[in-house]
């Protein structure tokens, strides 16, 4: 069955996930290299990354020779030990698309060539939900950032380093990955505010799924 085309400066929520629930982010490198996979192919290119990296010997040198346009925006983003969480705001025709398999793609080459295997690493269709409604984003944010303390990896979603928050709150020295400001309005203290006042609701629902799950 032919999927339907993600429409162009339109909203999504974009999530894949590893086969089998497979961690396939296992150290900081990783997490990183995921991050600068992102950065990169938000943009159409010319060259993989892999070889931007061996011919710059950098991950930004030269990097704007490389750009031929924006695919998408990333209004925020979560990456977990076993799945991705996206905001994506499509730019161009297919630009989800095209963003999700280059970036996809060349983690897998990646991580296969650090762990010396070989095969996939992701479910083969990433998920996507229409976002409609400002008030919706902004939650959703919420709900994408609270991921690691909901899994009972952090206390604070601040303390999570591979995640879009800590440009929310501006805690994030490094090049910004989003572009949010235009799209939401964005208080850093008050969005903080916002975010952590949703923890011990947002753990409560996971750990009653969790019950759940486990009396079928």
């Amino acid at each position: 069955m032919r999927r339907e085309a993600l429409g162009t400066n339109t909203f999504y929520h974009i999530f894949n996930k590893s086969i089998a629930e497979y961690k396939i982010f296992t150290c900081k490198d990783e997490y990183l290299r995921m991050e600068k996979t992102i950065k990169y192919y938000r943009n159409k290119r010319n060259l993989k990354f892999s070889k931007f990296i061996k011919l710059n010997n950098t991950d930004n040198n030269g990097e704007n020779n490389l750009i031929e346009g924006k695919l998408v925006e990333i209004i925020a983003y979560c990456i977990m030990p076993t799945h991705i969480h996206f905001i994506l705001e499509q730019i161009t025709d297919k630009g989800i698309s095209i963003f999700l398999n280059n970036t996809l793609n060349s983690y897998t080459r990646y991580f296969n060539l650090r762990h010396k295997r070989k095969g996939p690493l992701w479910e083969t269709r990433s998920k996507h939900i229409l976002i409609e409604r400002d008030d919706y984003l902004l939650h959703l944010t919420r709900y994408i950032h609270l991921n690691p303390v909901t899994a009972g990896l952090v206390e604070k979603p601040e303390l999570w380093e591979f995640s879009s928050y800590r440009e929310y709150i501006g805690l994030k020295n490094t090049e910004k990955t989003c572009n949010f400001e235009e799209i939401l309005d964005i208080n850093p203290v008050s969005y903080k505010e916002f975010v952590e006042s949703r923890i011990s609701d947002q753990k409560e629902l996971a750990r009653i799924k969790h019950l759940l799950l486990e009396e079928k």
